[in-house]
């Protein structure tokens, strides 16, 4: 990554126009994913071109998925994909490499522990190789996996394939990414495999299984996914909607920036996704929100969000969390402009995502001017806080680059992002998008 640092500019006026986001990563993820897995040919649309998701393309051609890139425009890759189906995936000489991607990682420990015989070693970079694992290894070593990760429970992981037996999981903590790696471990048990969670997690696995030809069932009253293998995956093809994710950056810079007005199109509004956009309506933001149709499974539609006032303080909950965890950056930046003391509740898990999140933006809104307190798993936020320029650094972390560039927009001053440049792992036009906007 570049040494230089960017500098972020206060806005000079309000933002106005409309915007566009690049494809979901989840969904981007597992598209590529499960077509790699399927029995023929897939084509996929809008897929997100970002370091991530390309690491996962890598991942699948190493393992023996055919991956041809018949477009790159500014909606995202469209892609040919024919994968290894029956013949299942082939070992690779040396470890696969899954950069910074802990989904990368994850999804593919489900995937490959259930093929008996085969050996893979799965490596990342520093950043990756410092995020526990175990959470994903225990469950898949009761169904019968045998993998093995470093002293500390991170990689290298190497998993050495084998018989899985079906079972059903209890999760502590509701994560999508571990529901995933189980239920599609699961694809190769014979009988059901059942992931019980205590809250909601993305549901995009479930989404979309079906769409390649498999019966998959997320009952929302509790909580509970389930797969009946073994179950082969068939080819179709997939246009991925706009990441909500990046989308709740634009449109909390437009709630922070008197007089703007912004809409973004063609967002996911998936509501295991959109815990944000709820918590920003309850702050009292001005959203209008239109759907329109489905893609990839799921519902889109347009988001415009209006400043008319500003918002006030709220209490997020641990129960909430899931919903929006990604975004949590973003409604720190947005809770230091609004009325009283805004509270998020249950954030422990931001201490194991790229860097250690929690501590990070506690540093970074202090540095800015921002009275504001952390624990364990809570962070507290009071505002209006009158900003002032600082500087920061991402820690490579992309949701805290761009985070950092919001806070810059209501600042009295210039705000310095080290490591800025990792925004291209999930919105590598972020900058442009902002800068088109303040025209």
């Amino acid at each position: 990554m570049s040494s230089a640092p960017f500098i972020a500019e206060p806005a000079t006026g309000p933002l106005r126009g409309t915007a566009a986001v690049p494809g979901d990563k989840s969904v981007s993820h597992r598209a590529v994913l499960f077509a790699a897995m399927a029995d023929g040919t897939s084509r996929l649309r809008r897929v997100l071109d970002s370091a991530d998701v390309r690491a996962t393309i890598g991942a699948v051609e190493v393992l023996g998925a055919r991956v041809v890139e018949d477009a790159r425009c500014g909606d995202g890759l469209t892609l040919t994909v024919t994968g290894w189906g029956a013949a299942g995936p082939r070992p690779p000489h040396d470890p696969i490499d899954c950069a910074n991607s802990g989904t990368t990682t994850r999804l593919l420990m489900g995937v490959l522990a259930g093929w008996s015989g085969r050996t893979f070693t799965l490596t990342g970079d520093a950043s990756l190789s410092g995020r526990p694992m175990r959470r994903v290894t225990e469950p898949l070593t009761r169904m019968g996996a045998r993998l093995e990760l470093s002293e500390g429970g991170t990689l290298p992981v190497t998993i050495r394939g084998a018989g899985l037996a079906p079972a059903e999981h209890d999760l502590v903590v509701a994560s999508a990414q571990v529901k995933t790696a189980i239920l599609l471990a699961g694809l190769r048990a014979a009988g059901r495999t059942l992931v019980r969670e205590p809250g909601p997690s993305r549901d995009h696995t479930e989404r979309l299984l079906p769409a390649f030809g498999v019966a998959s069932s997320r009952p929302t009253a509790t909580h509970a996914a389930w797969v009946d293998g073994p179950a082969p995956l068939t080819p179709t093809d997939v246009a991925v909607p706009g990441d909500p994710s990046s989308a709740a950056f634009i449109i909390g810079a437009a709630l922070i920036v008197p007089g703007s007005v912004v809409t973004v199109a063609g967002v996911d509004l998936n509501p295991t996704r959109a815990g944000f956009l709820t918590v920003l309506e309850r702050m009292g933001a001005d959203l209008a929100i239109r759907p329109a149709g489905e893609a990839g499974a799921e519902p889109v539609g347009d988001v415009t969000a209006t400043f008319t006032a500003p918002l006030t303080a709220t209490t997020i909950t641990a129960e909430e969390v899931p919903s929006l965890v990604d975004e949590v950056p973003l409604l720190a930046v947005v809770a230091a402009h609004a009325e009283g003391t805004t509270r998020f509740e249950g954030v422990g898990e931001l201490r194991v995502k790229e860097s250690d999140r929690l501590q990070a933006l506690a540093g970074a809104l202090d540095a800015l001017g921002v009275t504001v307190r952390a624990g364990d798993d809570w962070l507290q936020v009071e505002g209006p806080a009158e900003t002032g320029g600082a500087v920061l650094d991402s820690l490579g972390d992309h949701r805290l680059a761009m985070a950092y560039a919001v806070a810059a927009l209501a600042a009295r001053a210039p705000v310095s992002i080290a490591r800025y440049d990792a925004i291209g792992v999930s919105f590598p036009a972020f900058t442009e998008v902002l800068r088109s906007l303040r025209a």
